[in-house]
């Protein structure tokens, strides 16, 4: 068992005592057609020191035949049922996809929730302690293609990080961990994450990795 580090409680006060402009951007309409919550799960690596733990997150790679964001790099997360708050929701997604025990899992805290345009989804993050971390597995293969769980200090390594350019349509952030190839949403909350945490480290903005082709195809797509 274990109590999560300052940083990682500092960061949603942070973020919503000074709520960065994409949360007003992208708020959600008035009818936003659905509503999701996504499990920002951070967590001592197992053996790690109990007062200086080496803090993981879990990400999964989303199945390649779903129909929205198919491939892409996520958190744990989905469908926010009738009468569900989305701690809620984001736990029992988490352990139907890949077998996390709610039991095992403090929340932090709740973001307010992003509008994604293409899948007319509301997602509100949800950032929980994995207080007493065990082995995952991939619970609902129709929905999580694999599960990484990405040291903090991986995702911060200057050599690990680079902006994703696709012409003049899309530029965000991108990690480079694990054989993933993270960007878009995740991206954005996993840079905002550290941020707020004040874990990250100078790097070089102007170095670009192409995005994969399965994620350029719906570019390519929508110009044709």
């Amino acid at each position: 068992m274990s109590r999560p580090p300052a940083w990682v409680e500092q960061i949603v006060p942070s973020i919503l005592d000074d709520l960065p402009e994409w949360f007003t951007r992208f708020a959600p309409p008035d009818d936003p057609g659905r509503s999701s919550a996504v499990l920002m799960l951070l967590g001592p690596r197992p053996g790690s020191d109990p007062d200086d733990p080496v803090v993981e997150v879990v990400l999964t790679e989303r199945s390649a035949e779903l129909r929205s964001h198919a491939s892409q790099v996520s958190f744990p997360g989905g469908q926010v049922d009738p009468g569900e708050d989305a701690p809620t929701a984001a736990i029992r997604e988490a352990q139907e996809e890949v077998g996390l025990d709610p039991a095992s899992v403090d929340v932090v805290g709740t973001l307010p929730p992003l509008y994604l345009t293409p899948s007319r989804n509301s997602v509100t993050p949800v950032l929980a302690w994995w207080r007493e971390p065990h082995e995952l597995h991939v619970a609902s293969p129709v929905e999580v293609a694999s599960i990484e769980r990405v040291a903090v200090a991986d995702l911060v390594d200057p050599a690990n990080r680079f902006t994703v350019r696709v012409g003049d349509e899309y530029e965000g952030f991108g990690f480079g961990v694990h054989d993933l190839y993270v960007w878009g949403f995740t991206a954005h909350l996993l840079d905002m994450l550290l941020t707020a945490g004040r874990q990250t480290r100078d790097w070089d903005a102007e170095v670009v990795r192409p995005l994969p082709w399965k994620y350029l195809r719906p570019f390519v797509e929508r110009r044709a």
